[in-house]
């Protein structure tokens, strides 16, 4: 499924956090998130022919992270560093030349957005990114965190709603209501 979005090198397709650990199969498998790919490959494909560049973000937690439960964390062991769970899925199409950003990476810091503690920001300003269009996994988690922060670092942003799933799915409409009360634009509503 592709999105009828226009895409031009002022864009950046932020694809946020599709890894193995997320998608079904995997230690926080979130409930349709394999299903998200095809969809995902078509967006990517759309970016590139039209100069628009391509950025995926990943978690990349040290073995012993924060975030984990046996640490006091809300989340069981994920995503942990050149680990199978933390690879990309497998038939995501990211092309070589996709910007692979890493998150939560420190022992005692969590993070959500794909903006938090990265450089992104800076980054897609000095590449001259103007806008900023969203999918991937979690909704209600790194997707709604990094959508708000790329508001915040000022990027018109907006989210492709079909191409993303939640933990919670029945607090979408919820996350969809404050994304948008933010001022992220948003393209094809998910049925609640």
């Amino acid at each position: 499924m592709r999105m009828n979005l226009e895409y031009g090198p002022e864009d950046a397709l932020l694809v946020v956090d599709m890894q193995n650990d997320f998608c079904e199969g995997g230690a926080l498998a979130v409930a349709g998130g394999a299903a998200l790919v095809p969809g995902i490959n078509a967006e990517i494909a759309a970016a590139r022919a039209a100069g628009a560049l391509v950025v995926a973000s990943r978690d990349w937690h040290p073995v012993d992270h924060a975030s984990f439960t046996h640490r006091g964390g809300p989340w069981p062991v994920h995503c942990v560093q050149d680990t199978q769970g933390a690879a990309f899925h497998p038939d995501l199409a990211l092309p070589d030349e996709a910007i692979r950003v890493s998150k939560a990476t420190a022992f005692d810091a969590d993070a959500y957005s794909a903006f938090d503690g990265t450089g992104l920001g800076g980054y897609l300003r000095e590449k001259g990114v103007s806008r900023v269009v969203v999918c991937g996994l979690a909704l209600d988690v790194c997707v709604k965190a990094t959508a708000l922060e790329a508001r915040r670092e000022g990027f018109a942003t907006r989210l492709l709603a079909p191409l993303t799933a939640a933990v919670d799915p029945q607090g979408t409409p919820a996350v969809l209501d404050e994304l948008r009360d933010a001022g992220v634009a948003i393209d094809g509503e998910a049925s609640s």
